[in-house]
């Protein structure tokens, strides 16, 4: 059961508001072309803190996900900033949400609990069997005197050979360096065409890993309390999964406390998708932060499959009315729309969602379809917003046109 109310029956939010909620916390009521000065890495940092997290994708249809995500909301964003950042000033730090994600350093104590969860799964560890401890030895030991290495730099490494394959095809070599950086031992310094290069967590961040662990209700505040701070309106599920770092019976003692001090409120919040309201919760001042929101930028954005406003996909139903789902794992012959589709926000509403793909060897960003919401009609004007924002995408991918081969309907 949730925690009670103080007194009487939830507030009323309606799903409009809590959208426009989600997407101000998100960044995406913001004009990418308005912000102060130009894009650095520092400011991508920034971006990434109040997003909360940026998740890591290998697909490069357009661009990869990572990329897509920060260029969405950041004029001027370049690849080689968010590299500068985990690299460099090391202002970020890559690791496990619910996916591989970027993240601020600032928060890696609180991953502790993750690396213990990681260790006594002891998941990859069982992919290594009998070799376990002496493969994970030697390749903790030659990281420890050679400096970063990737998995490549295991090829002659005992126990690499082709004969020795596990999960997804990784040698055992592999599934050591990703146990070591999935507990903490190891760190992601770098990545060379998308390969991870690792190097000893205390070597590379000595300041983050020195920082004492936190208690565990410390914990579970600031999952919480960061989490709905960027979701603006949460159910307890949402707020479990924002992270996937505590439990359900954390989240209801947390949202117990909170609401009997007043910080958080219930709240229940309609659906764009004709489903019953939900109880929900929202920082107390959630009527303040609703109206000091900024009116929408005009213009078109195209949101990757990934997009942190899209990755819930139930919430993105029930908020925007928007049924959107990645294909990409489907077949194609059972697929609805196509392997990398992106969805079109226009303003504060999603308007539908288009399939494009760059051809980097041609410069052509091709838009093979464009699949129109309900009560969406495209007209000139829907059209020609649309193919702006794909023109802007394809400008920033280095596509010097765009063709669109199916408007829809």
């Amino acid at each position: 059961m949730p925690p009670a109310t103080r007194s009487g029956s939830p507030s009323v939010v309606s799903a409009a508001d809590a959208a426009r909620l989600l997407l101000g916390r998100q960044g995406l009521l913001d004009d990418p072309a308005a912000a102060a000065g130009p894009a650095t890495p520092r400011r991508v940092a920034r971006l990434v803190e109040r997003i909360g997290f940026v998740q890591v994708d290998a697909i490069s249809t357009v661009e990869r996900a990572h990329h897509l995500i920060l260029a969405a909301r950041l004029a001027g964003y370049r690849p080689a900033m968010l590299a500068s950042a985990l690299e460099v000033d090391r202002s970020l730090f890559e690791h496990w949400t619910h996916d591989a994600s970027v993240l601020p350093l600032a928060w890696y104590p609180h991953w502790h609990f993750r690396f213990d969860r990681y260790r006594a799964s002891r998941w990859h560890l069982n992919q290594l069997g009998a070799e376990a401890d002496r493969v994970v030895a030697a390749v903790l030991d030659r990281v420890r005197r050679e400096g970063p290495l990737s998995s490549r730099d295991f090829a002659a490494e005992v126990g690499a050979g082709p004969a020795k394959t596990t999960w997804w095809q990784w040698r055992p070599p592999k599934v050591a360096l990703e146990y070591l950086w999935r507990t903490g031992a190891l760190h992601v310094v770098a990545r060379r065409h998308f390969h991870k290069v690792y190097d000893l967590t205390e070597r590379a961040v000595p300041a983050a890993a020195a920082v004492p662990r936190p208690t565990e209700v410390e914990h579970v505040d600031w999952a919480c309390r960061t989490a709905l701070d960027r979701l603006g309106t949460a159910t307890a599920r949402e707020l479990v999964q924002f992270w996937a770092a505590v439990t359900p019976a954390q989240v209801k003692v947390w949202l117990t406390a909170a609401v009997a001090s007043g910080e958080v409120v219930p709240v229940s919040v309609g659906s764009a998708d004709e489903s019953p309201p939900v109880l929900a919760y929202a920082p107390h001042d959630y009527r303040r932060r609703l109206a000091r929101l900024p009116a929408p930028p005009p213009g078109v954005r195209m949101l990757c499959p990934f997009d942190p406003v899209l990755r819930d996909r139930a919430r993105a139903k029930r908020l925007f009315g928007f049924d959107f789902r990645f294909e990409g794992f489907v077949p194609a012959a059972a697929r609805r729309h196509g392997y990398y589709v992106m969805a079109v926000l226009d303003g504060d509403r999603f308007v539908g969602r288009a399939d494009p793909k760059v051809d980097r060897r041609s410069g052509v960003l091709t838009v093979r379809k464009v699949w129109w919401e309900p009560g969406v009609r495209p007209t000139r004007k829907a059209r020609a917003a649309l193919e702006a924002g794909a023109e802007q995408l394809a400008a920033w991918v280095g596509a010097t046109a765009v063709r669109v081969e199916d408007w829809g309907t």
